[in-house]
C-alpha cells in the first residue's frame, strides 16, 4: 500500500517514548517532517535524534497539552518551522488508577481527564483550523479498548477513553465534507515502558495480560504505529469516525 506522504508534515503528541515515539519514527520513515511534542524534553529530543540519525527531519516542542497557551504555541511553532500541518496523532495520555471507582480521588480524576480528554480536545481545537487552511488532512486520537467497554479498577481511565471516541466521532461528522478525516486507535495491552513498570514487579500479571489477547501475546508499539499511518494514508480515504481496535482479538471475545 502506498502511503503517499512525501513532503508533508505530521504532529505527534506524547512522542517521547512508546507508541508516540514509534509513530513519529514511522512517519519520518515515510518521508514526512515530524513535530515531536511531549512534556519529557529528554525523551522528546531523543526521538528527534533517532529521526535525524535515520536521515529524517524533525523538531521537538515541549508542550503540556492541558494548557491552551502551550497547545497554541505548539501549532505556531509547527507552522513557523514547516509552513503547514497535514496529519496529527494526539497520543499524549496518562494511566494512574489503582483501585475501584469508589476508591478514586478527585486529583486522579482531574489529572486523567485533563490529559486524556481536555488535552485531546485542545489539540483538535487548534489543529482543525490548520487542516482547513491546508485543504484537508487527517487526525488520529489514541483511545483504548477501555473506551470500547468496561475496564474494572480503571473506571476514570475508561471514561476518558470513551470521551476520546466521542470527540473523534463528533469531529469526524462535523468536518467530513471539508476533506478532514478523524479516527481513533484503540490499543489493548502494548509493550511500552508504562506496561513494563506496571507488571515487572509481578510476572503473573504479565502472563495474564498476554492471555487476555486471543493471539497469545501483548502488542508492539510498531503495530499501533502502522495502524495510525494507515488511518492517515490515502488507503483510508473512505474511513472516518472510526474507533479501530488494535487488540489481538481481545474485543472480539
Amino acid at each position: 500500500m502506498s502511503m503517499t506522504f512525501s513532503g508533508q508534515v505530521a504532529l505527534v503528541t506524547g512522542a517521547a517514548a512508546g507508541i508516540g515515539r514509534a509513530t513519529a519514527l514511522a512517519f519520518a520513515a515515510e518521508g514526512l517532517k515530524v513535530v515531536v511534542a511531549d512534556l519529557d524534553a529528554v525523551g522528546g529530543e531523543g526521538t528527534v535524534a533517532l529521526i535525524h540519525q535515520a536521515g529524517g527531519e524533525a523538531l521537538f516542542v515541549r508542550c503540556n497539552v492541558t494548557l491552551e497557551a502551550q497547545v497554541q504555541q505548539l501549532m505556531a511553532q509547527t507552522i513557523a518551522a514547516y509552513g503547514r500541518l497535514d496529519y496529527a496523532f494526539n497520543n499524549a495520555g496518562i494511566e494512574i488508577e489503582k483501585g475501584k471507582l469508589a476508591d478514586g480521588s478527585l486529583d486522579e480524576f482531574d489529572a486523567i481527564m485533563g490529559v486524556n480528554v481536555k488535552g485531546v480536545w485542545l489539540c483538535m481545537k487548534h489543529q482543525l483550523p490548520l487542516l482547513l487552511a491546508q485543504g484537508g488532512g487527517a487526525i488520529v486520537n489514541t483511545a483504548s479498548v477501555a473506551g470500547l467497554g468496561a475496564a474494572p479498577k480503571m473506571s476514570i481511565y475508561a471514561a476518558s477513553k470513551h470521551a476520546v471516541i466521542g470527540l473523534t466521532k463528533s469531529a469526524a461528522i462535523e468536518y467530513a465534507k471539508k476533506k478532514i478525516r478523524v479516527n481513533a486507535v484503540c490499543p489493548a495491552v502494548i509493550d511500552t515502558d508504562m506496561f513494563r513498570r506496571a507488571y515487572e514487579a509481578d510476572p503473573r500479571k504479565a502472563e495474564f495480560a498476554a492471555a487476555m489477547h486471543p493471539v497469545g501475546r501483548i502488542g508492539k508499539v510498531e503495530e499501533i504505529a502502522s495502524a495510525v499511518l494507515y488511518l492517515c494514508s490515502d488507503g483510508a480515504a473512505f474511513t472516518t469516525g472510526q474507533a479501530l481496535a488494535v487488540d489481538g482479538g481481545a474485543t472480539a471475545i
